[in-house]
């Protein structure tokens, strides 16, 4: 097997491959190089090769996303590693356990004007788990360091015997970060940073290795709840007769089933879902906002719980958030082994384990259910907010709305849909969903920026087809994510087209002026077609309703090529819609 002659490189690569670091996603560069050699001469590695280093944080994203498991993005030194950060940002803000490899020019030639070097070292340090700076190799002799910083050697073999010695306290050194760094990402599921010194020749191979780094091994602590926590927690479980359960981002079939049959039985509990959260029980609250927002001031307070359960990843409605900022509950408390955010200003309690670790110790222990009729009354609003939605759809012109209405009906069983933030994921949250679908969005920063990406790496890792729902705007940002040689045939986009940020038209502003349509919405003409015929996807379009019902039709079937499609609606009612929208329910 060919190696890279430098022993970090080697270790590096080593110790990847010790951890089941499986899935490499590179950037062309030269600093870099020892790297690229060493990962893509090894066949237990899966190397992908993305020329925009931020279209290829995204992608490296959407594996771990699907595999829940650590991928590692390498790039050379200088303004490349930046383009890393929104991704880097997104990891950090959801979980998600992303290994940047970046390499670095040494110490010595670091801020002394050289090209393509920026101060590489920390450069994260607000949205990362671990920065780990290692240590430039002695290749030689000329690299001990001075008699101004050791003390002067008396002769030639002491000399050499303490070049050995310092390679030495390098190399574990080394092997300690690495270790620490990747296993922060495998147990505290988050991104990390290896900053990696790498002097020239960088492209000189071995075809034997010089150093044997060993896996150091972590486990993961059990969950200790102190037994004080547990019991005033279930003394107002056991009193509160509203119980409200709010769940985040979570992966599909995370949550055993049991407890979710237990929950749904309790007539004092209201289970509230999000798209994202991959739950689905007919007991339970999906499309947060269509129950919420058409609610009077008294019927808020109504709803006000005394205990709210939280769980999962971050939450895309703000609706829920304004109820429950301003009618907050008396208590509560978030599930979660890492981090609880205190989004709505009253958090007692974090409970620092995974939901079921929580329900297998909390719910044996529950008493009682608490005679409430709670759930009975919010049940009845959903009800009538259900017929007056099927209502409202039969009566609207062609827009978005309708137009999400159609497609995510269209998407075919056992599917993974991935959504595009902004307007993409609030629509799609007013829509039940076929259960047998897997959702997933970016939204631990909720960015536009790497949508498309993400999706792309995600479809690669999956082993189900995955349709991508997305914005104008947003695809037209991340088009660089399409220039990628990894793309399945049974991919497929579909973007909204409604010719600008439709989203900003809903919210607060002064519309239909020039500052509102150049400096807001950002009007434009653009559509995805020539896109479409330089990077090899199949292009179709639809302008109405009977056009769109007609082309879903075809649209999944099998194909030679990935497909798109764009849809275009009339982005001058889009917005009157779906205000209208909660007006019509209320």
């Amino acid at each position: 097997m060919t190696y890279p002659k430098i022993p970090l490189a080697q270790t590096i690569v080593q110790l990847c491959k010790a951890k089941g670091i499986k899935h490499i996603v590179i950037s062309p560069g030269s600093r870099n190089a020892p790297l690229t050699i060493g990962f893509t001469n090894d066949d237990f590695f899966n190397c992908y090769s993305i020329v925009d280093e931020r279209c290829a944080a995204f992608f490296a994203l959407g594996i771990a996303q699907k595999l829940q498991q650590p991928t590692a993005v390498v790039c050379t030194s200088g303004s490349a590693l930046l383009n890393y950060y929104p991704a880097v940002a997104e990891a950090f803000y959801s979980d998600i356990p992303l290994v940047v490899l970046s390499a670095d020019r040494p110490k010595h030639l670091v801020g002394i004007g050289d090209g393509q070097t920026i101060n590489q070292k920390n450069v994260f340090d607000n949205h990362i788990l671990y920065s780990a700076n290692l240590k430039l190799d002695l290749k030689d002799e000329k690299n001990v360091p001075s008699h101004e910083e050791l003390p002067i050697f008396k002769n030639l073999e002491n000399k050499f015997e303490r070049f050995l010695g310092l390679q030495k306290d390098i190399q574990i050194f080394n092997e300690e970060e690495i270790n620490t760094a990747i296993n922060f990402a495998l147990l505290k599921r988050g991104p990390v940073h290896i900053n990696i010194p790498l002097d020239e020749p960088l492209y000189e191979t071995t075809d034997k290795l010089s150093v044997n780094p060993k896996p150091i091994e972590e486990t993961e602590k059990e969950p200790d709840f102190e037994d004080y926590v547990l019991k005033s927690c279930l003394e107002d479980w056991n009193s509160a007769t509203k119980k409200m359960i709010l769940v985040g981002v979570n992966q599909p079939n995370q949550i055993e089933k049991k407890w979710l049959d237990e929950l749904a039985q309790d007539d004092s509990i209201l289970v509230f879902t999000e798209t994202t959260s991959n739950l689905h029980y007919s007991g339970f609250f999906p499309s947060i906002d269509q129950l919420i927002a058409p609610l009077s001031p008294e019927e808020q307070k109504e709803l006000q719980p005394d205990i709210l359960l939280t769980f999962g990843g971050l939450v895309v409605s703000k609706k829920i958030k304004q109820f429950l900022r301003k009618f907050q509950p008396k208590h509560h408390w978030h599930i979660d082994p890492k981090t609880a955010y205190d989004t709505y200003f009253c958090l007692e309690n974090h409970i620092e384990a995974t939901p079921n670790q929580f329900f297998e110790t909390f719910l044996p222990k529950v008493t009682h259910y608490v005679k409430s009729g709670y759930k009975h009354k919010w049940a009845g609003v959903k009800q009538r907010r259900l017929k007056k939605h099927k209502a409202y759809l039969e009566e609207i012109p062609f827009s978005d709305f309708k137009v999400f209405s159609r497609v995510l009906k269209s998407v075919p069983e056992n599917s993974v849909l991935q959504v595009g933030n902004s307007s993409a994921i609030r629509y799609t949250q007013l829509f039940k969903l076929n259960k047998s679908l897997e959702v997933y969005c970016n939204r631990g920063t909720s960015g536009i920026d790497g949508s498309t990406s993400t999706a792309i790496g995600f479809a690669v890792a999956s082993e189900k087809p995955t349709v991508f729902i997305t914005g104008d705007l947003s695809f037209l940002y991340d088009s660089n994510a399409l220039w990628n040689n990894y793309i399945p045939n049974n991919f497929r986009i579909i973007v909204i087209n409604n010719q600008g940020g439709g989203i900003f038209r809903v919210l607060p502003g002064h519309k239909n002026t020039e500052n509102f349509d150049t400096y807001f919405e950002t009007n434009h003409n653009h559509t995805a077609k020539h896109l479409c015929d330089m990077y090899g996807f199949n292009y179709e379009t639809a302008h109405d309703d009977e056009g769109l019902k007609t082309t879903l039709k075809s649209f999944y079937m099998e194909s030679s090529q990935p497909k798109l499609l764009e849809v275009f609606t009339p982005k001058g009612i889009n917005d009157e819609v779906l205000l209208n929208y909660f007006e019509f329910i209320r």
